[in-house]
């Protein structure tokens, strides 16, 4: 595939203000699902919310002339995406019920560096070997947080790694969707194909009653859900996905001050350790970016005669 044409600053500082916001938004709904562990079963929890955060998409698309028909759904884009999406919820809201929010949050950081390689992979865009070291060091923080064969170790951590694959699949296919499909029914898509996945895994559930404060929780988490998806669609529709991904790892700070106020997760020093090691490798990506656009951009001094 061709690259796309490189963002201009002014774009690219939009694109990171969307990302910071819907890192903020994403962070909020997590703190309240997580809220729902024990209480309601997974699938239970996708649908209702998704019924909730579908409707609302919807008036805000119609209100917005930004509708298209539904059949547009079955644009082969948008099913890759949707289900890209279906995939990546149902393995991290796994790992948000079973481990620490901070946990499950570090481990989904690697996405940036992998949207980053992808990118050079599948789209041609360039990274040179700073940023691939840099790249592999944070994969390394990953393993860290992980910690495999080691005390400590969760298999639903390998749920939340699930995540951050099918999370590259669903950034790289919103990339390179046409800028005349609306940002509001790409978010519309992907919220309906994952109220359809909460519907399926509730029939292998239990329903719970559900009290008029977890009512109100789940249209929370259906606002702050809204907030997110439309935030990052323009974000990664904006800016270049070198230079926007790291500023998703401001949702470890908010997850980690959200883990700690309502469940009283404190992360141990090795997911400290991890996490650092994850943040500094993205922001050193961040800091090549802004070199070599700085470089493409930079005229070459004139020959001295």
């Amino acid at each position: 595939m061709p690259a796309p044409s490189p963002a201009s600053v002014s774009q690219n500082l939009r694109a990171a203000a969307f990302m910071t916001v819907g890192m903020a938004a994403f962070a909020v709904n997590d703190n309240t699902i997580k809220s729902f562990a024990g209480e309601l079963g997974i699938g239970q929890v996708i649908l209702l919310r998704g019924i909730i955060a579908s409707c609302l998409i919807y008036v805000l698309a119609r209100q917005f002339d930004h509708m298209l028909p539904i059949s547009a759904i079955l644009q082969r884009k948008l099913l890759i995406r949707s289900g890209a999406e279906m995939a990546a919820t149902f393995l991290f809201l796994t790992a948000l019920f079973h481990m620490p929010i901070a946990n499950a949050s570090a481990i989904l950081q690697a996405l940036p560096l992998a949207i980053t390689l992808a990118a050079a992979l599948f789209l041609g865009e360039q990274i040179g070997w700073r940023r691939l070291t840099a790249i592999l060091i944070g994969f390394f923080g990953v393993l860290v947080v992980i910690r495999p064969g080691m005390q400590g170790f969760s298999t639903y951590s390998l749920y939340a790694l699930g995540a951050v694959g099918a999370c590259v699949v669903r950034d790289l296919t919103t990339r390179q969707m046409h800028a005349r499909i609306p940002a509001l029914f790409i978010t519309f898509s992907a919220s309906l194909s994952v109220t359809v996945l909460g519907g399926a895994v509730s029939l292998f559930e239990t329903w719970q009653p559900v009290s008029s404060g977890q009512l109100g929780l789940l249209v929370l988490s259906a606002l702050f859900l809204l907030i997110g998806y439309y935030c990052v669609i323009n974000s990664m529709r904006t800016g270049d996905i070198a230079f926007v991904s790291p500023f998703r790892y401001a949702v470890l700070l908010f997850s980690m001050i959200g883990g700690m106020i309502f469940f009283g997760e404190f992360p141990d020093a090795v997911t400290y350790l991890g996490s650092a090691i994850i943040v500094a490798t993205g922001v050193y990506t961040l800091y090549r970016e802004r070199v070599v656009h700085r470089q493409a951009i930079t005229p070459p001094a004139p020959m001295r005669s």
